[in-house]
């Protein structure tokens, strides 16, 4: 997961991050969110990318979705 600073951040990441893939031979990634780049999702496989703008990524907080608590903890909360 990344961040970036406005709409053109995001979308300039993604296109950067899209060509370095082709480059190395995985030309066939998935993309996800470009025409909006508030949020872009880029499934190139064995690896998926998040690029979020900062409000959007704290919107979402899919880090907790990620993170790993105890369920005793997960209860509690």
């Amino acid at each position: 997961m990344a961040s970036g600073r406005s709409h053109r951040h995001v979308g300039a990441l993604a296109d950067h991050l899209l060509r370095l893939l082709k480059e190395q031979g995985y030309g066939r990634a998935r993309v996800e969110g470009l025409p909006h780049c508030d949020w872009v999702l880029i499934d190139a496989g064995d690896v998926i990318v998040h690029l979020f703008r900062p409000e959007v990524r704290s919107f979402y907080n899919i880090e907790k979705i990620w993170s790993v608590e105890p369920p005793a903890q997960r209860a509690a909360s």
